[in-house]
């Protein structure tokens, strides 16, 4: 990359502009607010559990179905699954001895989308 380039996108700017800084910090949400969603983009930071919501997308799964369809042991699947849990990504349906696992909510089949989108122009 030349240097040129990366000059013409630094500010020479020396001024602040109070007005915009003041408009734009009264918007901000609060920072607990940042730190839990770099927390939820943390969650879809690992393949196996984009695998996991893709799945999701399509049926209701067991531990043991999404083992196999990964090629992976239940156990590591397990341990992903909790983890989209506590994301309240997914969520658990008990019948019988089976637990059946589901995505959360309809935002989390939008927000997986947005991203396709976004990585797909």
């Amino acid at each position: 990359m030349s240097g040129k380039k990366d000059e013409s996108l630094r500010c020479d700017c020396h001024v602040i502009h109070s007005d915009i800084v003041d408009r734009v910090r009264k918007k901000m949400p609060p920072e607990e607010m940042f730190y839990d969603l770099a927390e939820l983009f943390k969650v879809f930071g690992d393949s196996t559990r984009i695998k996991i919501i893709w799945a999701l997308f399509e049926e209701e799964m067991c531990v043991c179905d999404i083992a196999y369809l990964l090629n992976m042991t239940q156990s590591a699947i397990s341990h992903q699954l909790r983890v989209l849990k506590q994301a309240r990504l997914v969520k658990p349906r008990r019948d019988g001895k089976n637990i059946f696992y589901s995505l959360d909510d309809q935002h989390i089949e939008e927000i997986f989308n947005q991203g396709l989108s976004h990585i797909n122009e």
